[in-house]
């Protein structure tokens, strides 16, 4: 029998301006556009992101796309694992305008987190993990 395993793949959003949107993933956090088309009747693109996809789409035909309206049940955020210097790398994307909901701060004595905005009320932990010995 063969041994099964799982890797993160993709986060898939929904955005009002589906162009816009996957720029700020490549202006904000140095993502790349993979490809992108039509799929469905809307736009959808493809950015690669630290190591995985984030997939931007807009609203297909017969859809009515809400707004989020703050904590929801479901998907919360998604984090981003930071190497390196925290600190600077968090105060580049502060330089860029991109918004925080929350400052860096130590969340234990092993990790230090950030929370930022992504377009269309996405947040982003932002997180760096000091290694094991």
């Amino acid at each position: 029998m063969s041994e099964t395993t799982l890797a993160f793949d993709h986060a898939h959003l929904v955005a009002k301006d589906p162009q816009g949107t996957a720029q700020w993933y490549v202006d904000k956090l140095g993502g790349a556009i993979w490809k992108s088309g039509e799929v469905r009747g809307a736009p959808q693109i493809y950015v690669a992101v630290a190591g995985a996809l984030v997939i931007v789409r807009g609203e297909r035909p017969g859809e009515s796309i809400q707004a989020k309206p703050g904590l929801a049940w479901g998907v919360d955020h998604f984090g981003l694992r930071v190497t390196g210097d925290f600190d600077a790398f968090c105060e580049g994307l502060r330089r860029k305008g991109v918004a925080f909901e929350l400052e860096p701060t130590d969340f234990n004595a092993s990790t230090r987190i950030a929370f930022i905005t992504a377009p269309d009320g996405v947040s982003i932990e932002l997180l760096s993990r000091k290694e094991a010995p």
